[in-house]
């Protein structure tokens, strides 16, 4: 069997057994890939050129479609060449990166949700304090810490699973260089259990953050519920609700990817629960927040209007 040292190329898994389905696969991932890339695009346009957008949460919805476009970018281009070009293969080093690309989008994600979680926070709770906690430097600051250690974490967890001695074979049985996958070709009984623990204090982390905005909504919704106005409360739910659908939509996804029973695993289960946690998040989220947001909706009006005049 050939060690890490020997592999050149993974084989990522087939899609499709026959010419049509591979096809059939081409067309419904460049369908998704291209909504997501028009939805994402859409909102961060709209964020960027209109002046009354230009608030802490929308900056953070701003720095959310960002990663959003790199996740779906990370996996979805090289299944559609695999699919169209019929071919599995993928490079070591192509395989590296896609593995780092995706964990830095993902980890820094769910830091930036964390952090708009804690705007939304300030913004109901405390709203006299708004400008002072959440001023310019306080959020770009915050997002950089996002990003920042998405990177780290990504960098440490890239250099730990590669690092491994691999002696099962070359053949990833999902459509992207997932974690789990790489970690099935390990020879090393102790570098796999150092990096099991690894992804253990990951998922407490993410639980951690998890629980962070679970009491921050509780707070926020007692908050709200204090409010004299119908229409104040509207406008509080209208601007917290698509947060929280697409946190529910993240973090149920990628838990249920990392901590679903080995007893339903299956090549088909798993590129089903891939597929869930990877494409539709990025895909959906730009249709959740611009479908309750009216100040979204106005921006998205102005840029279709001057797209038409155009």
């Amino acid at each position: 069997m050939p060690n890490s040292s020997s592999i050149s190329e993974f084989l990522l898994l087939a899609l499709a057994d026959t010419r049509q389905l591979q096809l059939l696969h081409f067309w419904l991932f460049l369908g998704i890939y291209l909504a997501a890339l028009l939805g994402n695009g859409l909102i961060s346009t709209a964020v960027a050129c209109d002046q009354r957008l230009h608030t802490p949460m929308y900056f953070f919805l701003l720095n959310l479609t960002l990663l959003d476009l790199g996740c779906i970018s990370t996996t979805l281009p090289k299944a559609m060449a695999n699919a169209l070009w019929d071919t599995r293969a993928i490079s070591y080093a192509g395989c590296a990166a896609q593995f780092f690309f995706l964990l830095f989008f993902f980890s820094a994600e769910i830091f930036l949700l964390t952090v708009m979680s804690y705007d939304r926070f300030v913004a109901i709770c405390k709203p006299l304090h708004y400008g002072t906690l959440l001023g310019s430097r306080a959020c770009v600051t915050m997002a950089a810490a996002a990003w920042g250690t998405g990177v780290l974490y990504s960098l440490i967890h890239t250099v730990n699973t590669f690092s491994l001695p691999l002696c099962q074979g070359n053949t990833v049985d999902q459509f992207f260089c997932e974690i789990t996958q790489i970690l099935k070709l390990s020879c090393s009984q102790s570098d796999y259990l150092r990096e099991i623990g690894f992804i253990v204090v990951s998922v407490l982390v993410i639980f951690g953050c998890f629980v962070f905005i679970v009491l921050s909504y509780v707070q926020i919704f007692r908050a709200v519920l204090r409010m004299p106005s119908e229409h104040s409360q509207h406008k509080a739910f209208s601007t917290c609700l698509p947060h929280l659908a697409v946190v529910s939509l993240f973090v149920s996804t990628v838990m249920f990817a990392t901590l679903k029973p080995a007893s339903v695993s299956s090549a088909s289960m798993d590129l089903v629960v891939a597929v869930l946690y990877s494409v539709i998040p990025p895909t959906v989220n730009p249709f959740i927040y611009s479908m309750s947001n009216q100040e979204l909706k106005d921006a998205l009006r102005k840029i279709k209007r001057i797209l038409e005049y155009k």
